[in-house]
């Protein structure tokens, strides 16, 4: 069994910056990718950035040049670095990653809990 648990989040005032961790834990035998989504009020649910196992890296264009997604492979974690953050940032953020466990030997998607991230002032 996977579990996906994120820290991180909150609220902070508009230009102010967050950072959020994911780490995933279980029986995991490989992560293909890793990333963030985010879900506002009345919208759907949307990718913000990933992180492939390759190296490559994804953002949605309203966040690039802000927002910065890491990994840190060793302990199976992935962190976003949000700086100058704007209002309409506010939503829930989802962590994501795509991994293969020895309990399954498929690949399967996993998701977090969700964290809350208001930008106000």
């Amino acid at each position: 069994q996977v579990q996906l648990v994120e820290s991180g989040g909150g609220l902070v005032q508009p230009g102010g910056s967050l950072r959020l961790s994911c780490k995933a834990s279980g029986s995991i035998f490989a992560i293909y990718s890793m990333g963030w989504y985010r879900q506002a009020p009345g919208k759907a649910r949307e990718l913000v950035a990933e992180s492939q196992s390759d190296g490559n890296t994804m953002y949605e264009d309203s966040v690039k040049g802000r927002f910065t997604i890491s990994t840190e492979d060793a302990k199976n974690m992935v962190n976003l670095q949000m700086n100058s953050l704007k209002t309409e940032d506010t939503a829930v953020y989802y962590c994501n990653a795509v991994i293969m466990s020895h309990d399954t030997w498929t690949r399967s998607e996993y998701w977090g809990q969700g964290t809350q991230v208001t930008v106000s002032s």
